[in-house]
């Protein structure tokens, strides 16, 4: 994989994730790639890789998949998200791919935040603003992520919330 930042610099690195948008799409080198770039300086040695350790997440009752499952389930996760692109609605599929990934949890550190990266990736790839989740919700963030794991009525729907606020939000300082 080519290190956009300090191979060809900010600008190229930049045109890379704008072309990721245009793409329509999005494979696991992708999600590798979004994790090396925003992990290399804080965890070199394990930016862009996958974990080869077992992680718990803090209060959660749910164990994540055993490390050698996570190169397979990451491959049904790019799979799932080109189907769910044609079946349903975009920020359905941007919810439901965010839920996989975390899910999943496929890195050491920063699963939450590349997380979001592809969740709004596809939000921006299907034509919306990328969607914000609120510090004020971090409380019905967590639990409607821990009650995902039998229903995710709770988390799609605090998601297509997140999406249409953050959509009142620009438009509100568009008009002032």
């Amino acid at each position: 994989m080519k290190d956009h930042l300090e191979v060809y610099g900010h600008a190229e690195a930049f045109e890379w994730m704008m072309h990721l948008v245009q793409e329509k799409q999005i494979t696991e080198e992708d999600i590798l790639e979004m994790h090396r770039l925003f992990y290399r300086k804080i965890d070199e040695e394990n930016a862009g890789k996958y974990r080869k350790s077992k992680v718990f997440i803090s209060g959660s009752h749910y164990p994540l998949p055993d490390p050698e499952k996570v190169p397979d389930l990451m491959k049904e996760l790019v799979v799932n998200i080109f189907k769910n692109r044609n079946t349903g609605h975009a920020v359905i599929t941007a919810a439901k791919a965010y839920l996989e990934f975390v899910f999943i949890h496929p890195f050491v550190d920063g699963s939450g935040r590349v997380a979001r990266l592809v969740m709004n990736l596809i939000l921006l790839q299907e034509g919306y603003n990328i969607a914000l989740i609120p510090p004020v919700l971090r409380a019905e963030y967590i639990s409607s992520l821990e009650s995902a794991h039998s229903d995710d009525k709770e988390f799609l729907t605090l998601i297509c919330k997140c999406v249409y606020e953050t959509q009142k939000d620009y438009l509100r300082m568009i008009n002032s």
